[in-house]
């Protein structure tokens, strides 16, 4: 796993008009590739009578799962400038679906380039993107005595913590960034005199 990706912030629909031609971008998240042709079916069907359906994802933290589609449009005016487009902003898993309703005006190969690649690019502009880092899942075990400062001291110093459990001891759930395992255990040993237990977990990736 890499340390980090970003990604588009949330889903959603930027529309824009060239040359009386609309062309709508629907772009979200993929955790999947199968999720993204999910996205490309749905465009499909909410629009039925558009002339394309073009499109683009990334799916993988490093980039490894790469489609475009022209959708009919000229080879390499529609899809191909979409991923580039992606890949310049170096966003990944997310697909971008481009939806054009033809005006009657035809935009040439560099007008189309211009056209996919531009209204993903203010799409993504508009949505935001966010980081997710690399997360190690552990899960700290220490007494009711200590509980309650460590979490507030948890929180404090900025560490993701996902649940809390009460019971003969309290269990704190942490996402923890993984490159930094080996300073936090030296952190709560230093923070609980030694007497919390850290157990980790697997790897995810998370807000960072």
């Amino acid at each position: 796993m890499g340390e980090g990706y970003r990604t588009v912030a949330r889903a959603g629909v930027h529309e824009t008009e060239i040359s009386r031609s609309r062309f709508l971008c629907a772009m979200e998240p993929a955790p999947t590739e199968r999720h993204a042709r999910e996205v490309i079916r749905r465009a499909r069907e909410e629009h039925p009578a558009a002339t394309h359906h073009c499109y683009a994802y990334v799916i993988g933290a490093d980039g490894a799962v790469r489609k475009a589609s022209d959708d009919g449009e000229p080879g390499g005016t529609a899809g191909a400038p979409m991923l580039q487009m992606l890949l310049r902003r170096e966003v990944r898993y997310v697909v971008a679906v481009v939806t054009r309703y033809y005006g009657g005006v035809k935009l040439g190969a560099g007008g189309l380039i211009r056209a996919y690649g531009g209204v993903v690019g203010e799409t993504l502009d508009r949505l935001g993107t966010v980081t997710r880092q690399r997360l190690r899942l552990a899960t700290v075990t220490v007494a009711h005595a200590r509980a309650g400062r460590l979490e507030n001291d948890l929180r404090a110093a900025g560490h993701e913590v996902r649940g809390v459990r009460y019971a003969e001891a309290v269990t704190i759930e942490l996402g923890l960034p993984a490159a930094s395992v080996d300073a936090f255990r030296g952190w709560l040993a230093d923070a609980t005199a030694g007497t919390a237990a850290l157990d980790l977990g697997d790897e995810v990736y998370g807000a960072a």
